[in-house]
């Protein structure tokens, strides 16, 4: 048997255990994600997603209410990190999810571009990540941030060393 096409991989209570580790620290450890309110909503490898709630904090506009273009850049640059770890995890599929977090310690954005598309208006919204490429040392991901309708505000392409 090839080693390549059989994979180790966690069993659902580690499974479980990596997933809670995640969302802990994308929901709570990451302080400003906890400003932002977003919350963990798919661990889908082929397309992670956070989501979040209008809130007047994240205003940008006052007098339309809509979305602050920095909170939309966030939520996208957030979710593709999201997304590289939600690959990695994949990638990895034998480690342990504290293997995994300590993987997470080592990734950071390198480059980041946001194409603002529609005004940022809605109740709430849902950042996808897409991996492009995962490579050993950098991932490329394509994002975007859709809005409870599923109007698409904005999209957004980003690099991460992830090594």
């Amino acid at each position: 048997m090839n080693p390549a096409t059989h994979l180790t991989r966690r069993s659902p209570d580690e499974q479980q255990q990596l997933e809670a580790t995640l969302r802990e620290m994308f929901e709570h450890r990451i302080s400003f994600n906890e400003v932002l309110g977003l919350k963990v909503a798919s661990f889908n490898p082929a397309a992670a997603q956070l989501s979040f709630e209008m809130r007047p904090e994240l205003v940008g506009h006052y007098l339309y209410g809509r979305l602050h273009g920095g909170v939309i850049a966030a939520a996208l640059d957030t979710v593709g990190g999201f997304a590289a770890v939600v690959g990695i995890a994949e990638k990895f599929c034998g480690e342990t999810a504290e293997q995994v977090a300590h993987r997470f310690g080592r990734i950071g954005t390198i480059d980041l571009r946001t194409d603002f598309l529609h005004p940022g208006i809605g109740r709430q919204f849902t950042a996808t990540g897409r991996i492009t490429r995962l490579g050993g040392r950098i991932a490329s991901i394509q994002m975007t941030l859709e809005n409870e309708s599923g109007l698409l505000i904005a999209t957004g392409s980003a690099a991460y060393v992830i090594s």
